[in-house]
């Protein structure tokens, strides 16, 4: 009889639920978080994005004065010495996965990692991200990779050393333009790595995604016929139907923008506007993904009560491409994803 009341009891319960839409507001997971990484899985949606907090009391307006004090700050209050993931099948209900890297599991990192990458190769989970300070101190600074047996981590050290430092990257002549790594591996398994701030580096990688595969390429930031606006940081690449697609944050404060090419070493061609400057954040992150036949567009903000540029929330944004492969220009709501994707298990 009990299993008949428990059997009665979970039909109603989908029943009610029935008609019921799932819905997620933006932002779509609890604390500050910004530059989001999105990939899947094994049918499964991750993003890895990076810590953004002060300390207990600043705001926008303090920060120059208490970046002077940057490892002390990132040390002691822990801003930006790990990194959270998050997970979900349905794209309303995510799963926190704790400290999937810190700056423990990192030799020569002291103080800060940030704007993770993460990409499946070798039956393994690799993770690029950029390390310590991007203005204050450069000191063991640079574009770093950690490895996974599983995507929740733990990530170790896969070199003891940076991947990039910021001897290889001579082209800007400011100290932080080895960060925001993004990794894309072609049809062909060939791996790239495309990073950087004030331009855009992308060189090869070798089959084992922790050496590089020749000479490091920089792109003039200031090409308009290969990116509109100019090229600020935050480049995202992947591939959509034989077109690849970049993505990148433009100007400052910062706006979203796209280019595109016939392959991922090739001449990238502007397009457009992906998201117009927007609320009170300088900067913003772009993360491109389909996932069950819909897609999806990451990005971070300060909609929150109390935020600003430096305490960010991760949200998205569906949409549809044009019938020719272009991305709409997108603004930010709180709307975020309408209708789930998938079956919730009740369990």
């Amino acid at each position: 009889m009990k299993n008949v009341v428990t059997v009665l009891g979970l039909m109603l319960f989908l029943v009610a639920c029935g008609d019921k839409k799932e819905f997620s507001g933006n932002p779509i997971v609890e604390g500050w978080y910004a530059d989001p990484e999105g990939v899947v899985f094994d049918n499964e949606y991750w993003i890895y994005p990076t810590l953004s907090d002060l300390p207990p009391g600043a705001d926008s307006t303090d920060f120059t004065g208490w970046q002077k004090e940057t490892r002390a700050i990132h040390q002691v209050y822990n801003i930006q010495t790990y990194m959270d993931a998050f997970s979900s099948k349905d794209m309303v209900h995510w799963t926190k996965h704790p400290k999937v890297l810190s700056v423990e599991n990192i030799k020569w990192l002291e103080f800060a990692l940030w704007a993770p990458s993460v990409v499946q190769a070798n039956g393994k989970y690799y993770l690029f991200f950029g390390g310590n300070d991007i203005q204050n101190d450069e000191q063991y600074g640079g574009i770093g990779v950690a490895v996974a047996d599983h995507p929740a981590g733990p990530f170790k050290d896969a070199l003891g050393r940076a991947l990039v430092t910021n001897d290889m990257t001579t082209y800007a002549k400011h100290s932080w333009d080895d960060l925001d790594p993004s990794v894309f591996v072609d049809d062909d398994g060939q791996a790239w790595l495309y990073w950087g701030n004030g331009v855009c580096y992308r060189a090869k990688l070798k089959d084992d995604m922790v050496s590089l595969d020749g000479e490091i390429e920089a792109i003039d930031r200031k090409d308009a016929s290969s990116f509109s606006g100019g090229f600020t940081e935050a480049p995202w690449i992947y591939k959509r139907q034989g077109r690849y697609y970049l993505v990148y944050a433009s100007g400052f404060p910062e706006s979203i923008h796209y280019s595109t090419a016939k392959s991922a070493g090739g001449k990238w061609t502007a397009q457009g506007v992906v998201m117009p400057t927007e609320k009170g954040s300088n900067t913003n992150h772009p993360g491109i993904v389909d996932f069950k036949g819909r897609s999806y567009f990451f990005y971070h903000n300060d909609a929150l009560p109390g935020g600003h540029s430096y305490c960010r929330s991760v949200c998205v944004e569906e949409f549809a491409y044009g019938s020719d492969g272009t991305i709409p220009e997108l603004h930010m709501t709180r709307e975020c994803v309408k209708q789930g994707v998938g079956t919730l298990n009740p369990y």
